[in-house]
């Protein structure tokens, strides 16, 4: 006899609710495996928790992971940064998308779901998170306007590297105001003739309360800012000068400063590929 899986709730399920395809929302997570452990974590990771930690979860629809290699480590600032002490620290990452609107469910389940991973055994715990955080989409800005992938696609457009961005407003009050000089001044100009094709911001929410323990409560949920920026290069042929300023430019506008600005190339699928070149 088969296991009982419920399965007469979901017919009521599938008929309620939004189920656009909008990313509302997202899972951006910086992790380190500790030394010694790179490669079991990554065939950890790229063999079982990709998949049922994350994408065979409901409402979770795209995702893509991201490596840094020691080079692209190095190239990170600012070195103090409220991020990763140090702030080579986290080469991995992760990012998903999240259907509009299914928030509280999704994380209704990736809660129960991690409690079980956990108590099967099925949890990698030679690791540190270093930046994880759910998040509520605020803006997209395109380079080339209506031509080009729209955002949705952006976790599965082969994009040959990301930038992840993260910027503190000095108030909580402050993050408004931030968050339209990026959207409506700041990104359009830098996107002008840039090898990015198209910059998410999104907005961190805090950890519920009975999230696994090995996860830190979110930061700066008041104040900050997290920007995914989508090259269509190798940020290592595009990082001087596009991508050297970004904190003097957020200084500059008195709104703000930047805590993480970290490049990363996307990872291969199923391979080994980089994790001997991570320290």
């Amino acid at each position: 006899m088969s296991e009982d899986t419920r399965s007469e709730l979901y017919a009521e399920l599938a008929a309620v609710g939004p189920y656009g395809t909008h990313p509302g929302h997202a899972l951006i997570t910086m992790v380190e495996p500790h030394p010694g452990h790179e490669y079991a974590y990554n065939r950890w990771y790229e063999d079982d928790h990709y998949y049922a930690g994350a994408m065979a979860m409901p409402w979770m629809y795209a995702g893509r992971r991201w490596v840094a290699t020691r080079d692209l480590q190095l190239l990170r600032y600012p070195e103090k940064s409220a991020i990763a002490q140090p702030v080579t620290t986290g080469c991995y990452l992760s990012t998903y998308w999240i259907t509009a609107g299914r928030y509280d469910d999704h994380m209704r389940w990736t809660v129960a779901i991690n409690k079980r991973l956990n108590r099967d055994a099925r949890v990698y715990h030679d690791r540190t998170h270093v930046l994880t955080a759910f998040q509520n989409h605020e803006a997209t800005v395109y380079r080339d306007g209506a031509a080009g992938p729209r955002d949705v696609h952006a976790l599965d457009h082969p994009y040959a590297g990301l930038v992840l961005q993260v910027v503190d407003a000095d108030t909580p009050e402050q993050r408004a105001p931030l968050l339209e000089w990026l959207r409506t001044r700041h990104l359009p100009k830098r996107l002008t003739g840039s090898p990015a094709a198209l910059v998410t911001v999104f907005s961190p929410t805090p950890l519920p309360g009975d999230r696994m323990t090995y996860v830190k409560q979110v930061e700066g949920v008041d104040t900050r800012l997290t920007l995914l920026w989508f090259l269509r290069t190798d940020p290592r042929e595009c990082w001087d000068p596009c991508f050297t300023d970004l904190d003097a430019a957020v200084a500059e506008s008195g709104l703000g400063r930047v805590e993480l600005v970290a490049p990363f190339v996307p990872t291969v699928p199923g391979t080994d590929t980089y994790v001997d070149l991570l320290r």
